[in-house]
């Protein structure tokens, strides 16, 4: 696993900007195009997307049956 946040190339970012902008030339703005074109926009919105998504890894508990209402009960 990855402990240090290394970020995407600037030519895979440039790309993936584009396709948000020819999308919304396209469709119109949504919340989905405005979040990817600002993740595109912002080294550090990038760094703290990765680490949410670390965080969240890391917050599973793999011994647990997250569809009973009790998982947090411990007997």
């Amino acid at each position: 696993m990855n402990t240090q946040f290394k970020d995407y190339p600037a030519s895979e970012i440039k790309a993936k900007l584009q396709q948000c902008l020819d999308y919304e030339a396209k469709y119109g703005s949504n919340a989905t195009v405005t979040a990817v074109k600002k993740w595109c926009n912002s080294y550090e919105y990038r760094k703290n997307e990765w680490q949410w998504r670390q965080n969240v890894a890391k917050s599973i508990n793999y011994n647990t049956n997250y569809t009973k209402p009790y998982y947090n009960e411990y007997k």
